[in-house]
C-alpha cells in the first residue's frame, strides 16, 4: 500500500488544528493529485470498535490496496458530535467524494452537502426513509435484515423462552433493527417472549452494555441480539456470568467462545468500495442504494456457531423467508 493512499488525519480534542491540517491536504481538483480521485471517509467512531466503524474501515483498507493508483484517501475518526459539521466542511473543501458513516451524522451531512454542489456525498447507515439530495446519496446496510436472522437464531438457541435486544444510540435504523430482531424471534418461535429493547445511549460503553445485558438475563432472556460495537465486551462478560448466550457481529468472531450462538455479518466496507467505484466509473447517482440479503449488492450474511440442528434450521428458514420476500424484517 502506498503511503500516499493512507493519509489518515487524527481528529482529537484539538479540532481546529486537525481541521487546518485536513484543509492543507489540497483542493477538490483531482488534477492536484495527479488525476487521482480524492476521497475523504468520515468515521465518527473508533476504527477498532469491532462493529460498524471497523467494518467500514476494512473496506477503506481494501480500496487503498486495490485502487491506490487511482484514489487518494484520507480519513478522520472518533470525532465529537459537536465537531461533525466542521469536519465535514473541511473534508468537502479538499475532496471529490465524501463518505460519512452512521446515521448520527445525518443532520450535519444534510447541512453541509448543499454548500458544496460539486462534491459527491454518501451517507452509510442513515435513516431508511431518507431522501437523497442533489449531491447526496444514501446507502442502507439493511441492518434490520441481519437482526431478523439474529432474532431467529436467538429464539431457537435460547435455553429459556425469552430473548432481548440491546442497542447503542436510539437512532431510527437501530430501532428498526430491534423491531426486526423481535420479528425474527417470533418467526422462529411464535410463543417466544421478546423483552422490551434497551438502548444504552452509547455504542462503545462496555459497562452500560453489561448492565443492560445482566438486566435482560435476570428478566429471563436466554439469548440477546445487539448493536453496541465495543459494548459487546460487556455483554460477553454478562453472558458468561449468567450462563447465557448472545449473537455477535457485524464482524464475525471466534466460534470457540461458548457465549456466541453466531455472528451477523454486515459488510459496511463493501459500501465504501461501492461508492468509490461508482465515482471512478461515473455511474454514481444521488440515490438510495440498498445492501443486504434482498439486494443484488449483497453485504449481509450470518456465521452460525451453534451446532444445534434446530438452530441451523431456524436460520435457514429465516434466510429463505427474507430472500423470497415471504416476510418483511419489520
Amino acid at each position: 500500500m502506498h503511503k500516499s493512499t493512507r493519509r489518515a488525519i487524527a481528529f482529537g480534542s484539538a479540532a481546529l488544528a486537525a481541521a487546518a491540517l485536513l484543509s492543507a491536504c489540497g483542493t477538490s481538483d483531482t488534477a492536484a493529485s495527479g488525476g487521482k480521485l480524492k476521497v475523504g471517509v468520515f468515521f465518527p467512531g473508533s476504527l477498532s470498535d469491532t462493529g460498524f466503524m471497523q467494518s467500514g474501515y476494512l473496506g477503506y483498507q481494501r480500496v487503498a490496496d486495490k485502487l491506490g493508483d487511482k484514489v487518494e484517501l484520507s480519513k478522520v475518526e472518533q470525532v465529537a458530535a459537536s465537531d461533525y459539521q466542521q469536519a465535514l466542511v473541511r473534508f468537502a473543501s479538499t475532496n471529490d467524494l465524501v463518505i460519512s458513516l452512521g446515521g448520527q451524522t445525518d443532520a450535519d451531512v444534510r447541512k453541509v452537502a448543499p454548500q458544496f454542489p460539486n462534491v459527491k456525498f454518501v451517507e452509510i447507515g442513515g435513516p431508511a426513509d431518507a431522501k437523497p439530495m442533489a449531491n447526496l446519496a444514501y446507502y442502507d446496510p439493511e441492518q434490520a435484515e441481519a437482526e431478523f436472522l439474529s432474532g431467529a437464531v436467538s429464539a431457537a438457541g435460547a435455553k429459556t423462552g425469552a430473548v432481548a435486544f440491546v442497542g447503542g444510540v436510539e437512532l431510527p435504523a437501530i430501532v428498526n433493527a430491534a423491531n426486526a430482531f423481535g420479528n425474527g424471534a417470533r418467526f422462529a418461535k411464535p410463543d417466544v417472549k421478546v423483552l422490551t429493547p434497551q438502548y444504552v445511549g452509547d455504542f462503545n460503553d462496555p459497562a452500560k452494555a453489561k448492565q443492560a445485558a445482566l438486566a435482560d438475563y435476570g428478566a429471563g432472556a436466554g439469548a440477546l441480539g445487539q448493536i453496541v460495537n465495543l459494548g459487546k465486551a460487556g455483554m460477553e462478560q454478562a453472558a458468561t456470568q449468567a450462563g447465557a448466550t448472545l449473537v455477535g457481529g457485524p464482524i464475525p468472531g471466534d466460534c470457540t467462545n461458548p457465549v456466541y450462538l453466531g455472528y451477523v455479518h454486515t459488510d459496511i466496507g463493501a459500501e465504501v468500495e461501492y461508492a468509490v467505484n461508482a465515482a471512478l466509473d461515473n455511474s454514481w447517482k444521488a440515490e438510495n442504494v440498498r445492501f443486504g440479503l434482498t439486494s443484488p449488492n449483497h453485504g449481509t450474511d450470518f456465521v452460525l456457531c451453534s451446532k444445534d440442528a434446530a438452530v441451523a434450521d431456524a436460520l435457514a428458514k429465516a434466510k429463505t423467508a427474507l430472500s423470497t420476500g415471504a416476510v418483511e424484517p419489520y
